[in-house]
């Protein structure tokens, strides 16, 4: 078990508002709220997609919140997603910056011709935090994809 430090309330308060942004992110995927999802990016922020974890080369690299738009938009092809956040750690907090860690269990359900198929995403998310005008966003984040599975639902 690790070892377990007091911290202030001000970094409690930080840590506690970097969770709720983790969570805000899969709460926007999952309602299709894409302009919500942007919203909590950096301007210039950094998103990388890793469709194999293994695999050092990107299927994906966006530098602006405006070229995030088309990437949350895709997700309208899927009739439902749910995104279970497990664990999240912070490696680093110091002032207005933070790096971490974040595992999810994406869920994405497709419609066609009336059969239904699931698609389950394996993920982790490493991150990089920024606090801007009191609010905590996204400077950069790392999509990894561990494994997937896809199968028929009756």
């Amino acid at each position: 078990m690790g070892k377990h430090v007091t911290i202030s309330p001000h970094e409690a308060a930080d840590r506690l508002a970097i969770r709720e942004l983790i969570e805000a992110y899969a709460h926007c995927a999952d309602r299709r709220d894409a302009e919500g999802q942007m919203s909590i990016f950096t301007a210039d922020a950094h998103f990388v997609v890793y469709m194999n974890a293994k695999d050092p080369a990107p299927a994906m690299e966006l530098r602006s919140r405006a070229a995030l738009a088309p990437v949350f938009a895709d997700l309208n092809k899927y009739e439902a997603t749910t995104h279970f956040v497990g664990q999240s750690t912070i490696f680093t907090l110091t002032g207005d910056r933070g790096t971490g860690e974040t595992y999810c269990l994406a869920h994405h359900l497709t419609l066609d011709g009336g059969k239904r198929r699931l698609m389950i995403a394996s993920l982790r998310y490493l991150d990089t935090f920024v606090k801007m005008d009191g609010l905590w966003l996204f400077a950069e984040r790392r999509l990894y994809v561990d494994w997937m599975e896809e199968r028929a639902l009756s």
